[in-house]
């Protein structure tokens, strides 16, 4: 679900030994991944009290969220090789520094346009973070064994943060303000660093970069996202809007013919041609269509239909996001052994649909836990299919392009979620209403998700 893939296990390159303390190492690594998977959720239930202090509309809060995703998706296929360029470590301090430092602007900030600045910086800092962060974790557990259970701790704690995200977003915003949110970040950004003393110094390899590849996936994303998120403010017909999806249209176009002829591409195309990767990735595109949409829809509901506080609202995913830990490190690795990948993966779709379906029946007469109830298969039902189709995937391609093949991965199923907050919150802010504007947006998810469930039973 929220959770990143993790690239597939290369041999461990050698470092310059100095005194190292791997489990500082793990630590700092750790923090690092906590906190960038942490803001993936916890802005989440405080976008209605950011959205009344800085006066935004639907527009500036999908921002908000969409604004952090995409640059994170975006820079996530290019952030692996940058990392190797100049080395793990370095790359881990700089993103972090730069991450907490976003953070703090994002806590001072006193206008909209001003808070999704920053958010864009954090996105930025968190690409650089994360796979810089798995990384280091590698280098600093040279015995096998203790570099798998170091791997699997650090799995479980983006799945931890995850799990309480929504619900520290919402006891933070309601006991004190929002801005807090984003200032926790700094003690935490500040031991993550200081933990970094004891990480050993990175090698640096000579990793191709593919920088116009990279900007023309930026400026692709960018542009469907401006087209979107504008058009369901303003209008579709407006020539921003419209110029917009020219730009995104150009920009596709051209990346794809440039991946097309580049030696070392950002994303090699002849990946999709493999139909295990294709389906897989197609796979984890809908699912996170359907989790972020959710998270996204039910934050805005819980307060704005139900009138519930944030921290109320915070703790209606608990039991969502709790089953979506509990799915990822102790069924799906059991079920995908037993089974293989393709039963878990039809098996964790259809789930997420049936939950989509039910929650097509809320309304404002609903009790709050009833709806948290019913919320429970989206998140159960959909970290049971992302182990697998993860699996399926590395499985499908050869041990020196696993790291392309899970980079891609990754990429695309944050574009997934960001499409959904962007494409859902144009709905709900049209003039059918919210309550409708939720409906038609769970369908559309439901929908998309059951066309990769029948795919997945067909190959």
């Amino acid at each position: 679900m929220a959770t990143a893939t993790p690239p597939a296990q290369t041999p461990v390159a050698p470092v310059q030994h100095r005194s190292v303390a791997p489990n500082a190492v793990l630590a700092a690594a750790l923090l690092g991944f906590v906190v960038i998977s942490l803001d993936a959720f916890v802005v989440n239930v405080a976008l209605p009290a950011i959205g009344n202090d800085l006066k935004g509309g639907i527009a500036g809060l999908q921002w908000i969220v969409d604004g952090y995703t995409l640059t994170f998706a975006a820079l996530m296929l290019s952030a692996g090789a940058f990392s190797d360029r100049v080395g793990a470590s370095r790359a881990f301090a700089g993103g972090l520094a730069l991450f907490t430092l976003a953070s703090v602007a994002c806590g001072l900030v006193t206008e909209m346009w001003m808070l999704v600045a920053a958010r864009l910086v954090q996105g930025v800092a968190a690409s650089l973070t994360m796979p810089a962060s798995l990384a280091m974790v590698r280098q600093a557990f040279t015995d096998a064994h203790q570099r798998t259970r170091a791997i699997a701790t650090w799995t479980a704690g983006g799945a931890i943060a995850t799990t309480v995200g929504p619900a520290v977003g919402g006891l933070l915003t309601s006991a004190w303000s929002w801005r807090v949110i984003f200032f926790i970040n700094l003690p935490i950004g500040i031991i993550g660093l200081l933990l970094l003393r004891r990480a050993p110094r990175s090698p640096r390899r000579a990793a191709p970069l593919d920088l116009l590849g990279q900007l023309l996936a930026i400026l692709g994303l960018a542009g469907l996202t401006i087209g979107v998120i504008e058009g369901g403010a303003r209008g579709y017909g407006e020539p921003e809007v419209i110029g917009a999806f020219v730009l995104a249209a150009v920009a596709v176009t051209a990346f794809l013919i440039v991946e097309s002829r580049q030696e070392h591409p950002t994303m090699p195309l002849g990946l999709f041609r493999l139909r295990p990767v294709s389906m897989s990735i197609a796979a984890g595109f809908a699912v996170n269509v359907a989790w972020y949409g959710t998270i996204f829809l039910l934050s805005l509901y819980f307060q704005k239909v139900l009138h519930q506080n944030a921290f109320v609202a915070g703790l209606m995913f608990v039991p969502a996001t709790a089953l979506v830990a509990i799915s990822n490190l102790f069924v799906a690795a059991k079920v995908i052994q037993r089974f293989g990948p393709r039963l878990p993966m039809v098996v964790g779709q259809a789930g997420t649909v049936t939950g989509l379906i039910l929650l097509l029946f809320v309304d404002a007469g609903t009790p709050p836990a009833l709806v948290a109830l019913v919320a429970v298969p989206v998140g159960f039902a959909g970290a049971l299919a992302v182990p697998a189709l993860t699996g399926l995937l590395l499985g499908s391609v050869e041990a020196e392009r696993a790291g392309t093949a899970a980079g891609v991965l990754n990429t695309i199923r944050q574009v997934g979620g960001a499409i959904a907050v962007a494409v859902f919150g144009a709905l709900v802010a049209g003039q059918a209403g919210f309550s409708a504007g939720m409906r038609i947006s769970l369908v559309i998810a439901a929908v998309v998700l059951g066309a990769t469930t029948v795919v997945t039973l067909s190959v």
